[in-house]
């Protein structure tokens, strides 16, 4: 059947639908299932005596196919990671592990390193990508007595250097660190979580005028902003078993909204705030798993904060260059309407998975 207005087939609109929908859908899973993992560590020297305690996420305990005990995680932080103090290795003692808890999805591993003399000069080797992958990269707060300083362990940088007669500056090199690093984050999580995706396509599909869309995104951008800071600072949190699945909920609700509600979008903003609030927990959430170092609080939770804005005005940069090419065709409010029942088809699912979830 042909379109009486463009003469092109009606089938062309399939293939938008699949460009739009299905294109974000699957990505977003994929990339679920390679983004690398990371620990966050701090590094504590005091005298001859070297602290490594290490945040995992839970999955370092099913990698590869298998799951590992506690232990043998433990031991292998202990043989993978390196201290070495002044040209000589310093010796470590059995490790510790705080396991996972109901409210908190990692676990940490705690390491003592005892070095023959009072460290002056540290070289700190990360090998654990030999048991957790080569995307596996570490985020590591170094401090000692005076100064402080922000490394990340990834793929092509697997040791650090830390002379601890040469503090000037390391403060401000440290929270510089830590900012950018946790940028880096926040465009990840973003990018990479296919909820927080779907949320934003929901709002923006069914188009509208530049200064109801502007207010769109502001609203959710302070709101998730402002919850955020105050689960991070520990003012107010929410338990994720609350959290998650109003988040899918809210995707759900959105793409319903665009099928049955022609005067959503005069007030999508409100709805916007409200879910934005639910989703600053979500990424708070995603936060508390890598943890966050007290001695650069503020410019870790800016860096993440500027992160997702960031990866969020670049899914929204591509989403509205579509919608305005696909303004040309006469089956767009078709492929809008398609796309919206595809992603509240996927909120439901989620929301069901995180529901039986939580009551199993």
């Amino acid at each position: 059947m042909q379109d009486a207005r463009d003469g092109k087939p009606r089938s062309i609109g399939c293939w938008a639908l699949g460009l739009l929908a299905g294109l974000w859908l699957a990505c977003g899973v994929a990339f679920a299932h390679t983004a690398g993992m990371t620990g966050y560590a701090k590094i504590s020297i005091a005298g001859q005596t070297v602290r490594f305690a290490i945040t995992f996420p839970t999955d370092a305990l099913a990698t590869d196919g298998s799951v590992r005990d506690l232990s043998d995680v433990a031991d292998a932080v202990a043989q993978h990671v390196r201290i070495t103090s002044d040209g000589t290795d310093c010796a470590s003692v059995p490790p510790e592990v705080r396991p996972p808890a109901p409210e908190r999805a990692s676990f940490d591993v705690v390491v003592h390193y005892a070095c023959a003399v009072p460290v002056r000069n540290l070289e700190i080797r990360d090998g654990l990508d030999a048991v957790l992958g080569a995307d596996y990269h570490t985020i590591a707060d170094i401090e000692w007595p005076g100064g402080a300083r922000r490394v990340v362990f990834e793929q092509d940088q697997r040791s650090a250097s830390v002379s601890l007669a040469d503090d000037a500056g390391e403060e401000t090199q440290a929270a510089a660190g830590t900012l950018a690093s946790y940028f880096a984050l926040g465009v990840e999580h973003i990018l990479l979580g296919l909820d927080h995706v779907l949320f934003v396509i929901a709002l923006i599909l069914p188009g509208g005028r530049l200064l109801s869309l502007a207010a769109m995104i502001t609203a959710f951008t302070v709101a998730h902003s402002i919850t955020l800071a105050l689960s991070v600072l520990d003012i107010m949190t929410v338990p994720a078993w609350i959290v998650e699945p109003v988040i899918a909920l809210s995707i759900a609700y959105v793409a319903f909204e665009n099928l049955a509600m022609r005067s959503a979008v005069s007030r999508r903003w409100a709805v916007s705030f409200i879910f934005g609030l639910v989703h600053g927990f979500g990424f708070a959430g995603a936060l508390a798993e890598v943890g966050l170092p007290a001695s650069a609080l503020v410019a870790a939770l800016v860096g993440f904060n500027l992160g997702v804005e960031a990866g969020q005005l670049l899914i929204i940069a591509v989403l509205l260059a579509l919608l305005v090419w696909l303004q040309k065709f006469a089956w767009k409010p078709r492929v809008a309407k398609a796309s919206s029942i595809a992603i509240m088809a996927v909120g439901l699912a989620l929301l069901t998975e995180r529901v039986l979830t939580v009551s199993i």
